[in-house]
């Protein structure tokens, strides 16, 4: 049977139906029954193997379809089907023998029927030796590379296919073949890589779902279902876990162009995620039994077990290995008082932290650089640009001209770029710099060309050359390891801790000494209650990762990481507070015209990550402009306005409304709500440094962004207040003077 080739439009290639395709593969037939067991669709091809016309055999029992004695047998097998094809017997049918495989789904209970060579019935019994013998043949020193190279090897030896690749999945969707078995007759592509785009998304989603699929021949003409649609539902019939669904005409002819007629693909799944393909090539058609194709499916699900073990442990071993660095140059930044002159002391201990070319720090107007940086110059465009554009604790790109384009000119010393910002409000950074890594890709056929069939100048088909073709690639550097992005967030918290430590030292010299004092016995009960509980997890947990040496179960040591990262979070969030409130009593206040209009709209966008899927009415009126310090009065706004987005979280919508009037002396904005609301009975509490009225098991935070506010408005001469209702909303209300008394 061979199958015309049509113009095929790729320009829809990622919107095709591939789950409800409405016909299957012709090696094979299939027969749905209904709950009752009637025979209620059945593929067009069912008088070709069964004997029988589809006009016969809709409507009747099973057993009047087929012979009786193979409805006998099947019978017991089919209440305990599923959503995954089983097997559920071997039957002899018009002088034919079938494997026959059952699996529930859609509402329909789908009988397979797949024309076997051999006499007898599957035997499953060589499963185990196989999978036996794979797993004696692997041992904990094997890379990645060299597992997949043995399970390339055993699934060739089952299937008899000319050519069994193994490859995985990067970062931006490419595979690139890690391992191959080959006998000579098809085109070698290990090293090679294959681009994304020949794996459409929702292809990439059904070999998640289903792990294995066969095609048979490339040029079949596909058997259509009878009738079209789901007879019980009346949509397109699913077929995402039917061993006979057709393909994609697509695919099929990206197969004929790569020169393979026959093809069989296993889905390794990593951490629940696709993490690569095992696939099988031969140039002429071929078969697969079930039984086989079991026996691949459960090699791979081994070979993917086994790539995550190794991958866990390799990633445990490098957190390890930078957190051993990280604690060496936290130690250095703790000798002196100049903070500046401690970090120009560690600075080899912080490039080789971050496997980085050279680094920089920037307080205020002072620059200070180590090994292979941009100049001053660049790097003040740098930070400028930075201060604009990133408002995370931590910017990282490894396409730093891509991103920032004047980056191109220095793009040899600077490709790469890790940012951390030491101060929410001051000009602080500490940045990583890594240089241009120029590599080459050797492509599976050009990834760039989309070739035109004569006499179609209109349509796109698949590529059709798989010839190597090499790209190089410039302006990118070695990419940002998970775990280092993860730890550096960790060590900004001690960073902070450090500065914070300065804060408090100055703090004790400062005029208002009875205030000032009091902030630190707040501060020292947070150290007590607050911080150090996460400090303490920090640290215990560490001691048992390095401890256990990697030796440990990569369950019990992921979960001792995630409990680290978890406490590190929160310890950061209480420091970063900490050193906002600490700093907002001592910076000068830069009174300049404020469009609060502008101002809460961009609090509002710098929230659209938290609300994420939420429904949220933000009703905002004509605000009045203001004089004020506009980094202040921002800060102040969005603290109020992420209150209101955190205690609204229960309900649906949320309701915020901001309004603002001037008065004789004062211009007043109040903040209002739907949420939670609070106790009338403690708001003498409310503003003050770490003082909750909820549980922060109900809702997070650190008691610090009230006082903030109230900071922000008495150092402009103004006021604030809250008043609320449990369980109907909070409204808070601040004045701003419309001439501010004299500040510093």
């Amino acid at each position: 049977m061979t199958q015309a080739s049509p113009p095929i439009d790729l320009s829809s290639c990622e919107r095709e139906a591939i789950r409800t395709p409405g016909s299957i593969q012709p090696h094979g037939c299939v027969l749905a029954l209904s709950p009752q067991g009637i025979v209620v669709q059945v593929s067009d091809n069912i008088e070709h193997w069964l004997g029988l016309s589809p006009a016969a055999a809709l409507g009747r029992p099973l057993h009047e379809v087929i012979d009786a004695g193979a409805a006998a047998r099947l019978a017991p097998e089919l209440p305990a089907a599923s959503e995954r094809p089983s097997f559920a017997s071997t039957v002899r049918l018009a002088d034919r023998v079938f494997d026959v495989l059952v699996h529930r789904y859609d509402e329909l209970l789908m009988l397979e029927f797949e024309a076997v060579q051999r006499a007898g019935a599957a035997d499953f019994r060589h499963l185990y030796p196989l999978v036996g013998n794979f797993l004696l043949q692997l041992n904990d020193t094997d890379t990645v590379e060299t597992m997949s190279a043995r399970a390339a090897d055993e699934i060739r030896a089952i299937t008899g296919f000319n050519r069994v690749l193994v490859y995985r999945f990067d970062a931006e969707g490419h595979g690139h073949v890690l391992a191959e078995s080959n006998d000579g007759h098809l085109p070698s592509y290990l090293g090679q890589r294959f681009p994304a785009s020949d794996i459409p998304p929702q292809a990439r989603e059904l070999y998640a779902a289903n792990r294995i699929r066969l095609i048979q021949d490339a040029n079949y003409t596909p058997s259509r279902l009878l009738p079209p649609d789901n007879p019980l539902t009346g949509a397109p019939n699913d077929l995402s876990f039917a061993a006979l669904r057709s393909v994609s005409p697509v695919h099929l002819q990206y197969m004929r162009n790569m020169g393979t007629l026959a093809s069989m693909s296993v889905s390794l799944m990593v951490k629940g995620q696709l993490w690569g393909l095992i696939s099988c090539h031969n140039a002429a058609p071929c078969h697969i039994t079930f039984d086989k194709r079991t026996a691949c499916e459960q090699l791979g699900q081994i070979l993917a077990l086994r790539v995550e073990s190794r991958e866990v442990r390799d990633e445990l071993q490098f957190r390890l290995d930078v957190r051993r660095i990280m604690v060496s140059a936290l130690g250095g930044l703790t000798q002196g008082a100049n903070f500046i002159e401690n970090m120009g002391n560690v600075f080899p201990e912080l490039l080789h932290f971050a496997r980085a070319g050279g680094a920089a720090i920037i307080v205020d107007d002072r620059i200070v650089s180590y090994g292979d940086t941009p100049d001053e110059a660049q790097l003040r465009e740098l930070i400028a640009w930075l201060q604009s554009n990133s408002h995370e604790d931590l910017y990282h790109t490894d396409r730093l001209g891509a991103e920032f384009p004047p980056a191109a000119a220095y793009r040899q010393s600077a490709s790469g770029l890790l940012a951390m910002p030491i101060s929410r409000i001051h000009k602080h950074y500490l940045l990583w710099f890594r240089p241009e890594f120029v590599y080459t890709i050797d492509w599976a056929g050009n990834p760039h060309l989309k070739e035109a069939p004569a006499g179609a100048p209109t349509q796109l088909s698949p590529r059709s050359s798989f010839d190597s073709w090499r790209e190089t690639v410039h302006g990118t550097s070695a990419p940002w390891h998970p775990g280092e992005i993860e730890l550096a967030v960790e060590f900004r918290t001690a960073l902070l801790g450090i500065a914070l430590e300065r804060a408090e030292q100055m703090a004790e010299l400062a005029e208002e000494l009875g205030r000032a004092n009091k902030e630190l016995e707040a501060f020292s009960y947070s150290v007590s209650h607050d911080l150090r509980a996460p400090l303490r997890h920090i640290v215990g947990f560490s001691d048992l990762l390095l401890e256990s040496g990697g030796s440990g179960s990569p369950e019990k040591q992921q979960r001792f990481l995630t409990n680290i990262k978890e406490s590190a979070r929160l310890a950061g969030k209480l420091v970063d507070d900490l050193l906002s409130f600490s700093q907002m009593g001592r910076a000068s206040l830069r009174p300049v015209q404020v469009d609060m209009n502008e101002l809460v709209q961009s609090c509002i966008d710098r929230l659209a990550l938290d609300i994420g899927g939420r429904r949220v009415e933000w009703h905002v009126a004509d605000l009045p402009p203001i004089v004020a310090d506009p980094t202040f009065i921002q800060l102040a706004l969005y603290n109020l306005l992420s209150n209101a987005v955190k205690f609204t979280s229960r309900k649906d919508p949320a309701v915020i409304r901001i309004d603002g009037r001037r008065e004789a002396a004062m211009t007043v904005f109040t903040v209002a709500d739907n949420g939670i609301g609070f106790n009338m009975d403690y708001v003498h509490k409310l503003f003050g440094v770490f003082q909750r009225l909820h549980r922060m098991e109900d809702f997070q935070g650190t008691g610090i962004g009230l006082a903030n506010v109230r900071r922000i408005v008495e150092r402009h001469g103004g006021t604030v207040t809250a008043a609320a209702v449990q369980g109907q909303g909070a409204t808070f209300t601040f004045s701003i003077p419309n001439s501010l008394p004299t500040v510093c």
